[in-house]
Formats: structure tokens, C-alpha cells, sequence
């Protein structure tokens, strides 16, 4: 996520953090180069030249200039004037009051507004609310089949339209079916265009006119960078819209748009696309967004992560075999499983502070594939293979590759890292060192 803005900023700010002294001339240096990096990720210009005014009168202070750590101080100035910029705080979504609440999703084609639908309905679901999809895009057949098929997939009602009604209709009969379907909260996924067009903005306006939706959410593609920041600017002057969703975060998207929408349009980015699985939505934190930008990774998310996907009945059953020395490979595979639920191992690995500044992790790119392999010849292997690996011989080797697909020296790769594995964890466990479900190592 912003890996190409993080490395020019980083490399901007790298001659400040070992100075012992800093003046106004080598501030100068340094915001130069920032400004740079924020105009070449396509961020506003006029906010570009606001930001580094504010960042420079703060660094030239006299708190600044005669600190103990003053590069460090310089830093810690751009990252508040970051989570600043993008909205200082976290906007939750205003589920407060009577229900049933709604939900109109806005945006253009290919800014993922139906998937992020079925994520916004999978996201609520685990926050105890009762979501309700409701398709309104009855230009675009498959979109209607693709929002039924996400809420087969989540276990999530979707309106089924009785009869030929236009987009305003089946968002106000839909609002009167949603107690019926024990719902609290409509996801309405609107109708997008190619571009904004006159009919496009008729048509949700008419919606909001006649549902007035808790929220409007405008579905923006991170990728696109200030043409989204255009956009948004073009939905809120019509809609007046509550908030944004920023999707294809996972990539290496510029950062114009994530840096740029809060304060052109005075809208907050409330959630983030962070890959194609359903699962892959997060709450927008400025300061956390601000961290991960300047590679200070973001612990506080990878926690709240793990927390909410691990077992902790499991766990603690887990340190206690490690104790006894017994963790075998269904316990492997069963801490593979967990380690998948977090995202990719990139995301993760991006969430740790400082890895981002590691020049042998610069390329790294974990190969998900790696972890597939794995899963396959665990899976290959007997009942019995998996809790005492010592019994696996050469014949049962090849038998185990065969099964999965894979060669022996994979099936061999495999158990070795496994014992390794087992030994520096049962080894962490005796030393009475919370267990940590790794099989990173």
C-alpha cells in the first residue's frame, strides 16, 4: 500500500533522523523533496502547497530546531500534519437511533460498488447488525445476480424484485420489506455510469429524495487518484455526500486520493478495500493511514486483526501442547489456516513498523502459492503422518507428493521447516513467552 510514495518520503526524510542539528536551510532540503513525493502521487497541489507550509513553520519553531532529536521531532510533525490532512479521527457509520438504517452506494463502473457492498453487509454482520442488500442497478443484469450470489455467500438477504419497478421504487419497497427480513441496516447498490452523466445524477437523487438514506457513500477506485478526488467533488455538490470508500487499496495505489478527498471535499474516508475477498474491508484510521505511509507500519490494526480471528480457546489448547512438547502438523496446518484469515502475508508484513525501510524486503514479495503447496501435502498425508511426522519414510514421501501434487523435495522442504519450527516455539513456550501462531519463520 503506498509502497512508492513511503520510499520517496522515506528517503526525503532519511538525511533529517541522524542530525544532531537542523536548520532552517536543510528543513528547506528535506520539504522540497516531500512536496515532490506527495506531487508525483498525484496529490492536490493546492493542498501539496498548504501541507508543506503548515509542516515548515512547525519545523522551523524553536521546540523543533533546539530539541535533543530534532529530525525525529520533523518527523513526528509530518505525521500529524498527515492524519490532519485525512481527517484526524475515525468517522464511523451513524447507526444511531431508530432502524432500519440505509446505506446508498454511489460511484462509477469498476469502482467495485457491488462487491463493496456484499464486504460493507459482511463487515456489519460481524459488528451484530442484520444487513439487508438491496440491488437498484436495473441497467446491468449482472450486477442484480452478483449481489445475490455475495449475500448466498455471506448468508445475507437480498431484495428479489416482484415486478418492473424503477430504481426509487425498489429502494422504497425494500425499505418496507426490511422488518419482515429482520433487517436493521439496507445496503443499497445503485446504478453507476461510465462517467458522471445528467441521467446518473437524476436518478440518485431522485433515490435520496424519496428514501433519505442514513448515509451516502460514494465508492471511489484508489487507483485513479485525483480523478477520484474530481469526482468525489462531483458527487457531493449533488448528493452531499456522508463519507467515501476507497477500494484497490491493496495495490500500489499513488496516494493522491486517500491524501486529497477529506480536504477537498470535507468528506472522510470511512472504509478501505484491502483485496477481493469478501473479509477485505477496513475502518479508515487517519493516523493509523499517516503511520503506514511514512513506513512506520500499523500495529494497532494487525492487533485488532488477530484479535477478532483467532481462537483463543485454540490458542490457549495451543501453548499447552507446546508446553508438552506436542505441537505436530495439525497443529501446523490448523496455525496456517489462522495466519491466512489475517490477509496476505505482503499486508501483514507491510503492518510491521520499520519493514517497509528494510532494503532486502524492498522486492520481497511473499508467494502465496508457497502457503497452497503446504496446505496440499498436509492434507495428503494420513491421520496418523500428521501427528508423528518421524513415521514418514521415504515410500511415504513419494506417496505424500503424488497425493498432493508436489515433488519430494517439497514434501522434504516442508517437514524440515517444521521441526524447525517446532522447536523454536516449543522452545519460546518453556521459556513461559506467550505463544505467538506463527509459521512465518
Amino acid at each position: 500500500m503506498f509502497e512508492t510514495l513511503t520510499e520517496k518520503l522515506n528517503r526525503a526524510l532519511k538525511n533529517l533522523r541522524g542530525r544532531g542539528r537542523l536548520t532552517e536551510e536543510n528543513i528547506a532540503e528535506a520539504l522540497k523533496e516531500v512536496r515532490v513525493a506527495l506531487l508525483e502521487a498525484d496529490v492536490n497541489y493546492k493542498i501539496v502547497k498548504k501541507l508543506i507550509e503548515d509542516i515548515r513553520q512547525r519545523a522551523v519553531g524553536v521546540d523543533v530546531l533546539e530539541s535533543l532529536t530534532p529530525g525525529q521531532q520533523v518527523i513526528k510533525i509530518v505525521n500529524e500534519e498527515l492524519t490532519h490532512l485525512m481527517g484526524e479521527s475515525r468517522q464511523e457509520l451513524h447507526l444511531t437511533g431508530k432502524s432500519p438504517f440505509t446505506l446508498m452506494l454511489v460511484g462509477l463502473q469498476g469502482s467495485g460498488k457491488t462487491t463493496t457492498a456484499g464486504k460493507l453487509a459482511q463487515h456489519l454482520r460481524t459488528q451484530g447488525r442484520n444487513p439487508y442488500l438491496v440491488p437498484a442497478d436495473i441497467y446491468r443484469p449482472a450486477a442484480i445476480e452478483q449481489l445475490k450470489k455475495l449475500g448466498s455467500q455471506i448468508g445475507v438477504p437480498v431484495y428479489q424484485q416482484e415486478r418492473n419497478l424503477k430504481p426509487e421504487d425498489i429502494c422504497v419497497d425494500a425499505l418496507s420489506k426490511a422488518g419482515g427480513a429482520g433487517a436493521d441496516v439496507l445496503i443499497i447498490d445503485t446504478a453507476g455510469r461510465l462517467h458522471i452523466d445528467d441521467a446518473l445524477m437524476e436518478e440518485l437523487a431522485r433515490i435520496k429524495g424519496r428514501i433519505d438514506p442514513t448515509e451516502i457513500l460514494l465508492v471511489a477506485d484508489a487507483m485513479t487518484g485525483q480523478d477520484a478526488v474530481n469526482m468525489a467533488q462531483e458527487f457531493n455538490q449533488l448528493l452531499d455526500l456522508s463519507g467515501v470508500i476507497l477500494t484497490k487499496m491493496e495495490g500500489d495505489a499513488r496516494g493522491g486520493a486517500a491524501l486529497s478527498i477529506k480536504a477537498v471535499t470535507g468528506k472522510p474516508i470511512k472504509f478501505i478495500g484491502v483485496g477481493e475477498k469478501l473479509d477485505a474491508i477496513e475502518p479508515f484510521f487517519p493516523d493509523r493511514m499517516a503511520s503506514r505511509i511514512l513506513g512506520m507500519g500499523d500495529m494497532l490494526s494487525l492487533i485488532e486483526k488477530a484479535q477478532g480471528e483467532f481462537d483463543q480457546k485454540e490458542a490457549a489448547k495451543l501453548e499447552k501442547k507446546l508446553r508438552k512438547r506436542e505441537f505436530d502438523l495439525e497443529d501446523f496446518q490448523a496455525q496456517l489456516k489462522q495466519m491466512k484469515k489475517l490477509g496476505s502475508l505482503e499486508q501483514i508484513i507491510g503492518m510491521l513498523p520499520g519493514m517497509g525501510q528494510l532494503k532486502q524486503l524492498k522486492k520481497f514479495k511473499p508467494d502465496e502459492k508457497e502457503l497452497v503447496k503446504i496446505e496440499a501435502i498436509i492434507n495428503s498425508m494420513t491421520k496418523e503422518e500428521r501427528r508423528n511426522y518421524k513415521i514418514i519414510n521415504g515410500s511415504r514421501r513419494k506417496r505424500i507428493a503424488r497425493g498432493s501434487g508436489t515433488r519430494t523435495q517439497d514434501v522434504n522442504r516442508l517437514l524440515k521447516n517444521f521441526v524447525q519450527t517446532k522447536k523454536m516455539m516449543e522452545s519460546f513456550a518453556s521459556k513461559g513467552i506467550p505463544n505467538m501462531p506463527s509459521i512465518l519463520q
